[in-house]
């Protein structure tokens, strides 16, 4: 029995050691894994040539080079519109014409005043020379005769302002007034009867962010796209950047009464694009998504954009070498793409970087949120 109890604790003793020796295995095998898995994934990336091309991304609308409101010199009822929406007029063309009855009448009545007024004159210039009328009778018949005179001319623009013409070639752009309609001149707020303007040549007036406007010059090339056309793109031409913000923010006598909120808007800057339209597909008051290309190198040495980091020191990459050491490379930059930036002074091709994406860390707190921001 003793022999048989000694095997039998031998047993005990012996499946005891396995299952000991198998905890630990698993359990350094499990703290190596937590070792391993604390240990940042390292991706690198190439150095390597590519052509590149820097993009300035802006929104705007298409107008036409030049385009006129046609509207009235005197006040009256328009008796008709001899054109209407998307009719082609030339320079000159009668395009409407004014009640002009009242004026015809005031052009009758300014005719008699200045025959009457004549005739005075004449009298009075004879009498004057006979001796029976002064010099201050003579005067004032003068002064009489030349206000008529004035003033039939007046009555005579009028009536001529009653045909209203075309101030240059183009196209009626939306539909004119109807007839009837009362035309009120007016330096500030004159009635339109319609509007006219040269299809063959469009602009397209972009706002570009302040951010990019430095990099934006007359003669650069630019892509665009309208809804209209889903997949068609469009090319155009910067011709003009203005030299302030589109809301003259600068402006010391508008600051006072703005400030508050043009501190915390975003400042724009008016770009005007040449339009290629051979086709004439473009209308007015369409949105442009416009592209313009900044700067294109068919060869420029390019790391992604992930490699790059930044100390106080200025911007660098970190190379990984061929024995697996790395090095903090200080670089010079220079046209920056969607996903990669040319390397100007740093690196050389072939070179491999680490474009390690580094998560910043995150604290929690148990203090209450603030005001939800608006």
């Amino acid at each position: 029995m003793d022999k048989v109890k000694l095997k039998k604790w031998a047993k005990i003793i012996l499946v005891l050691v396995v299952v000991i020796i198998a905890i630990v295995t698993g359990y350094k095998y499990y703290a190596q894994k937590q070792e391993e898995a604390k240990k940042p994934v390292v991706n690198t990336a190439q150095v390597q040539y590519m052509s590149m091309k820097s993009i300035v991304s802006a929104t705007g609308t298409i107008k036409p080079v030049e385009s006129v409101e046609v509207s009235s010199k005197i006040t009256a009822r328009v008796k008709q519109v001899l054109v209407k929406e998307n009719d082609t007029v030339t320079q000159g063309q009668t395009v409407a014409l004014l009640d002009g009855k009242d004026y015809e009448t005031q052009k009758e009545q300014a005719e008699f005043t200045l025959q009457n007024a004549k005739t005075i004159y004449d009298r009075t210039n004879y009498l004057y020379n006979i001796g029976a009328k002064s010099k201050e009778d003579l005067d004032n018949a003068q002064y009489n005769y030349d206000t008529a005179q004035s003033k039939l001319e007046e009555a005579e623009s009028n009536l001529s302002e009653t045909v209203i013409v075309s101030p240059m070639d183009g196209v009626v752009i939306g539909e004119p007034v109807t007839d009837g309609t009362m035309a009120v001149q007016g330096n500030s707020n004159p009635t339109v009867i319609m509007r006219i303007a040269d299809l063959s040549r469009k602009q397209i007036f972009a706002k570009v962010d302040e951010t990019d406007i430095g990099s934006v010059r007359v003669g650069q090339k630019a892509t665009f796209t309208v809804d209209a056309y889903n997949g068609k793109t469009f090319t155009a031409t910067v011709s003009k950047i203005s030299q302030t913000d589109m809301d003259n923010s600068w402006n010391i006598s508008n600051s006072s009464s703005s400030s508050s909120s043009s501190s915390a808007a975003v400042i724009y800057y008016s770009v005007t694009l040449d339009v290629d339209d051979p086709e004439g597909l473009l209308m007015p008051s369409m949105t442009a998504r416009v592209e313009i290309e900044t700067a294109n190198k068919d060869s420029a040495l390019a790391v992604p954009l992930s490699a790059l980091k930044t100390d106080k020191n200025g911007t660098y990459v970190i190379v990984i070498k061929d024995d697996g050491t790395t090095e903090n490379r200080y670089v010079e930059t220079g046209i920056y793409g969607d996903e990669f930036v040319e390397i100007i002074n740093g690196l050389s091709e072939n070179e491999k970087v680490d474009v390690t994406m580094v998560k910043k860390a995150t604290t929690t707190t148990s203090a209450r949120p603030g005001p939800p921001i608006h």
